[in-house]
């Protein structure tokens, strides 16, 4: 073997695997076909649970001295134009404003971390680095996958560098990180299946510095995140982390029209360079299978969403952190062939759940968008009766793409190889989030008596969280996690709120945090359960 984990792709997917199976100690060969990373607007923002398990992995503050500053509102308007008096004003919190939030709340409806607006064109270079710096971890840009074969052993990966020449590389497992169109799963011979090319929009990327410095414009919207233009071409402004940058949608028919329709937007003369254009479809797919014997599929080579919800790179990062622990526990031995087995099972449940709530968010902006009429600007009493349908439709529906707080940290695993399953338990929810430690769920952030937070105090691997006020010895439970040799940790925990939040005196939780199993006393059969949570 030339390495332990082949990942093909160099975006935040693939490059968050590498970076977490690094400090892992797995060994990893990342391939990018880009010489180095691009400026180009994809994503920009990193939502509560990506930010909670990039903490996790050292990185959160790292991430939030990059991006966007904390101070700066995510406010989202509906408006004519840049000068003009918005429609709608949805106002969201800064980050500061979000934390103090956060830091004030102890009923575990809160996420440990806020949100954190970083342009794809930032975090990609800086996860880079992190990579780099790992001695486990080999990126090599500019090589192009070309093919790979597996058989029994292991993967061989072939690839094509920027001078022409071909490499092999042989590896225990291959994962595609490699994007919408991705060559490792039409390999595999996996199809995407849903709702495909819906509406076809042009990006542009625009470098404006002095933009928002000058907002409000005239009589225009304050500061914000989002400006969603109530006209005919779909158009929706978007600042990017420098605020200096910004990144226009619009059905326009070509390239040169972009300026056009960036300088309408505006409203009023600006000085600005288009750096970037290009064309994009919106799409709702799910890919029929996520694995294939040693290859596995993450990212947007597994689901593709429309970016309404923010939850495409954030299902990707989360497939990531789920797969690299269960990878390293394999190789690492101590995991069960229900492990890796398990990754199929947990994930494209919550990649077929987020497809539906990209849609169901994407259906409310189409909602309020098919409102506007020819008749929107009139200084008429029509005029004025269009404008006020579309502002209420749009103060309806255009919340559904801004509040995911339940598809983000309320998504749990059903039916999965590696939980106590029970029957029933709480609805999915997009747009809400109630704190449960219902087994396959997120475990609910907690604030100590100390004022730190109680995911930091758990270890790696697996940990029993003991909350009675007089636990029972977890011997049992210790002895049979150290039978197959996997990590694991008694843990008191000391925080009042706790006991109420998590309503059990004992949780079982796996490396991410996940909740495998709750009870008010420690169970029958601690070989089984151990059994069940490392896959065997």
């Amino acid at each position: 073997m030339d390495t332990q984990i082949i990942i093909v792709g160099g975006g935040p997917v693939g490059l968050t695997l590498a970076v977490d199976l690094g400090r892992r100690g797995i060994s990893c060969a990342l391939l990018e076909m880009k010489p180095q990373p691009e400026f180009l607007p994809k994503m920009e923002r990193c939502n509560a649970r990506t930010m909670e398990l990039f903490r996790r992995v050292g990185l959160a503050n790292d991430i939030r001295a990059a991006g966007l500053r904390a101070n700066v509102p995510m406010d989202v308007y509906v408006v004519l134009s840049m000068i003009e008096p918005p429609l709608l004003h949805l106002p969201y919190p800064s980050v500061d404003q979000a934390r103090a939030e956060i830091q004030r709340t102890n009923d575990g409806t809160q996420p440990c971390e806020p949100y954190q607006l970083i342009s794809q064109y930032t975090l990609e270079p800086l996860l880079k680095r992190k990579a780099e710096s790992l001695p486990s971890v080999d990126i090599r840009y500019g090589h192009e996958f070309v093919s790979f074969a597996q058989d029994e052993a292991g993967v061989t990966v072939t690839a094509r560098r920027t001078d022409g020449t071909t490499v092999d590389i042989r590896g225990a497992y291959l994962v595609g990180c490699d994007g919408g169109t991705s060559l490792v799963r039409k390999q595999l011979g996996i199809r995407l299946r849903g709702e495909g090319n819906l509406l076809q929009l042009r990006q542009a990327l625009y470098r404006a510095d002095d933009l928002f410095d000058r907002i409000p414009l005239g009589n225009g919207p304050g500061h914000g995140r989002h400006y969603h233009v109530a006209d005919d071409r779909a158009s929706f402004l978007i600042m990017q982390d420098s605020t200096k940058h910004w990144t226009l949608h619009a059905v326009v028919d070509s390239d040169e029209a972009m300026k056009t329709q960036f300088e309408k937007v505006v409203g009023t003369p600006v000085n600005y360079e288009m750096l970037y254009c290009g064309q994009w479809k919106q799409n709702l797919l799910l890919a029929d299978r996520y694995a294939e014997r040693r290859v596995f599929l993450a990212g947007d080579s597994a689901h593709l969403v429309i970016p309404t919800g923010g939850l495409g790179m954030n299902t990707g990062v989360g497939d990531a952190f789920d797969l690299s622990w269960k990878l390293a526990g394999t190789l690492h031995g101590w995991g069960g062939p229900n492990l890796l087995g398990s990754y199929e099972i947990e994930r494209r449940q919550i990649g077929e759940r987020n497809v539906g709530a990209s849609r169901y968010a994407s259906l409310g902006r189409r909602k309020w968008r098919a409102a506007y009429r020819p008749n929107m600007r009139d200084d008429t009493p029509e005029g004025a009766a269009t404008r006020e349908r579309l502002t209420a439709i749009a103060d309806v529906e255009q919340r559904k793409t801004n509040e995911m707080i339940g598809a983000e940290l309320g998504y749990r695993y059903v039916d999965s190889p590696l939980i106590d399953n029970i029957p029933g338990g709480p609805e999915h929810l997009f747009r809400e989030y109630h704190p449960t430690t219902w087994p396959g769920a997120r475990l609910p952030h907690v604030w100590m008596p100390d004022g730190s937070a109680l995911q930091d105090h758990i270890p790696e691997g697996y940990a029993l969280l003991r909350l009675s006020r007089d636990p029972a010895d977890a011997a049992g439970l210790a002895k049979a996690f150290e039978g197959f040799g996997a990590p694991y940790t008694t843990y008191d925990v000391t925080a009042p709120a706790a006991r109420d939040i998590y309503g059990f005196d004992y949780l079982l939780v796996r490396p991410d945090l996940h909740v495998v199993w709750r009870g008010n006393r420690l169970p029958d059969d601690p070989a089984s359960l151990a059994a069940v949570a490392t896959g065997h």
